[in-house]
């Protein structure tokens, strides 16, 4: 007697060869803007939003297509979203010294390797984060919603024109923020709003940066007014209380500025960091549970497969077999041990490589299993723009660098504390994509399962995007190494140099640990913090709606204000749009239509920048200054490009959300 098969079990168009060309093409294209974005403002942004809507125009005049090869394509390309997180570790080996350069197929095997085991990971994860969850997924669910409206009944009018206007929202989202861009770099624009001040006759002084910037503007419309507000809260501690506090204790002499700045680089973030953690901990200890529940369904999915019975699984829930996944999970644990043994062996540290090769593998696989699932939950609860990658890292990099020092440094010559900083931070580098691609995945996950789609599909499509991302990166960060280089590597021009603030402050924690000479007390009052937003978050979820998201807080203690005053800024200005619109017809297309502006906004804006980071690398080749390639205004119109600039900006948004509500209540 034949088994009943599941519903909606008959063919359709998934996983097709165009999909895969479409996905790879947009990934290349949006790997290299994050890489550029995150280098610059600490913050990576999702890209599988912009990804639906452009392969939803390519893919219209298919008359097979499909609501679940657009999703294919979106999951492809998402992959440019996370693994572009590398950049919050890898430039350390500039920062630091040890590298001057990105070596291509040592740095493609980082990327590729762990996103395939980050894959790997994601597959038991989703039973426990996705199916069995009732998290919100705030990007993914919009995500669904986006194929919803351009894939299902063109037969509308409706539908049609929702789509049109979707793309259209998305296309002059990128266009104006574009644009924008390229005025701040002719300095007409200012960049951002920067004001230093003394609080007290004691020596302490803080400020704020308010970068005019569009990207970070629609990551706050993105991530929400509760993430908003404690990226705020975590701001205000770092610099109403954290960089007086501590610029009076030191007691310094000099510029404001250089005083404040100094004070949050080598102070306030490491009680950030401390934040972060406790943070992350408490995290992962409430999902022990759902984590083995989600092991045990997939063991279960397996049984009915060998069973004969695959056909009586709904297709939402035939995920790669658990026996590929162990094979393939195996596979890769033998390169990445090559990889961490080459590179000990060319660092000098040959007389401990067989510690360093099994000892790394066994961290990559044990600690990226644990920042997998806690980036993985908090894409489920904030969304991945705002998924605490860099946060966790800290936690990553300081264990590796406790092992080293416990295990490694007793048996090796003085001068090698150097080699051990590198060798911690290259293996901190495999974990963090594992990390990242697990925490994406889950994200496309949760669209797929929106959209009744098939996990497996999306699983082998995702190993598609990883494997074109990874071979992106190495020349886009070459490319931006070569323009402007990495605050604080040697040699380096501060002013022009790009801040990358995960990774200085990732290097600055290994060199400490391993050195000896990182200042613990920083962050025990960071843990102490964290613990206390904890608290008041868990106070919070019982008496009302509103969440105060500890690892939020903790970013916003780290992060610098020009990389999180204007996230605040989108964020309040996205909830008055959603709260305006609940109060007219036709909502939710207003809504989603916030939401595709606001991508476009930060696809405009990280594109271009690549640019004008092209521009600058060969501005000697071209006659161009390379401190402002594109300037057309002397230093002395600084004042005048502040009020231009930001006037500009704020009539800008309100026109640009003006038009995409009434076209989303007009339905055209």
């Amino acid at each position: 007697m034949s088994q009943p098969k599941a519903p909606g079990a008959e063919p359709r168009t998934e996983l097709t060869v165009r999909g895969l060309i479409i996905g790879v093409v947009i990934t290349v294209v949006f790997t290299a803007a994050n890489v550029f974005f995150g280098l610059k403002a600490g913050l990576t942004f999702a890209t599988s939003i912009p990804a639906a809507v452009i392969s939803m125009a390519l893919l219209r005049g298919f008359k097979d297509s499909t609501i679940q090869e657009n999703n294919i394509v979106q999951t492809i390309a998402s992959a440019a979203g996370t693994l572009s997180s590398i950049i919050f570790v890898l430039p350390g080996m500039i920062i630091i010294g040890w590298w001057t350069g990105f070596p291509f197929w040592l740095s493609f095997a980082i990327c590729a390797l762990g996103g395939i085991l980050g894959v790997m990971y994601s597959i038991p994860l989703r039973r426990a984060l996705v199916t069995g969850s009732d998290l919100p997924y705030p990007e993914g669910v919009a995500c669904a919603e986006v194929l919803k409206v351009g894939a299902g009944d063109d037969s509308t009018d409706t539908a049609t024109e929702e789509s049109r206007a979707g793309l259209l929202a998305v296309v002059w989202g990128a266009i104006v923020s574009a644009v924008f861009a390229v005025v701040v770099a002719t300095q007409v624009f200012a960049s951002d709003v920067v004001k230093f001040f003394r609080v007290n006759d004691r020596g302490g002084v803080t400020g704020f940066d308010l970068g005019l910037s569009f990207a970070l503007f629609a990551i706050g419309h993105l991530v929400g007014i509760s993430v908003g507000i404690a990226m705020l809260v975590g701001a205000l501690i770092g610099w109403g209380w954290g960089v007086p506090h501590y610029a009076a204790l030191a007691g310094g002499t000099g510029a404001l500025a250089d005083i404040a700045q100094a004070t949050w680089s080598t102070k306030v973030r490491y009680v950030g960091a401390g934040a972060i953690g406790v943070s992350a901990i408490w995290t992962l200890a409430k999902l022990v549970k759902p984590v083995i529940s989600g092991l045990a369904g997939a063991m279960a999915a397996n049984r009915v497969r060998k069973a004969g019975q695959a056909d009586t699984l709904p297709r939402t829930e035939r995920d790669m077999p658990i026996g590929l996944v162990g094979l393939i999970t195996l596979a890769c644990f033998v390169p990445i041990a090559w990889l961490l043994g080459h590179f000990a062996n060319l660092s000098g540290l040959g007389s401990q490589i067989g510690v360093l090769a099994v000892g790394g593998v066994a961290f990559v696989v044990l600690m990226g299993f644990f920042v997998s699932t806690v980036c993985g939950y908090m894409a489920g609860l904030i969304g991945s723009s705002n998924s605490p990658l860099s946060g966790v890292g800290i936690l990553v990099v300081i264990c590796s660098s406790l092992l080293l020092v416990a295990f490694v440094q007793p048996h090796l010559a003085p001068d090698t504390g150097k080699a051990l900083v590198a060798f911690s931070l290259f293996v901190t580098a495999v974990v963090f994509t594992v990390a990242a691609i697990a925490n994406n995945n889950l994200q496309d996950l949760k669209t797929g399962q929106l959209v009744d789609a098939t996990p497996w599909k999306q699983q082998a499509a995702l190993i598609v995007g990883v494997i074109a991302g990874a071979a992106v990166i190495p020349p886009v960060l070459d490319l931006v190494n070569q323009a402007y280089g990495f605050l604080g590597a040697p040699g380096v021009n501060p002013a022009n140099a790009l801040p990358a603030p995960q990774a200085g402050l990732i290097s600055a924690l290994a060199q400490g640990v391993i050195q000896g000479n990182i200042d613990w007390t920083l962050i025990e009052v960071g843990a102490a913090i964290g613990a206390a937003i904890i608290v008041i978050d868990e106070v919070l979820a019982r008496v009302s709606r509103f969440r105060l998201p500890p690892l939020a807080v903790g970013l916003g203690i780290y992060l610098p204000t020009v990389s999180t005053l204007m996230v605040v800024v989108g964020s309040v200005v996205g909830w008055v749009y959603d709260r305006q619109a609940d109060k007219g017809p036709r909502a939710e297309p207003v809504k989603q239509l916030g939401v595709l502006l606001a991508s476009g906004l930060i696809v405009g804006e990280s594109i271009i920048g690549v640019v004008i980071a092209a521009i600058v690398a060969f501005a000697d080749k071209l006659g161009l200054r390379k401190d402002g390639p594109l300037a057309l205004v002397g230093p002395g119109f600084a004042d005048y490009a502040v009020w231009l600039g930001g006037g500009a900006f704020a009539i800008v948004v309100f026109v640009l959300y003006r038009w995409v509500g009434r076209m989303g209540r007009a339905g055209a």
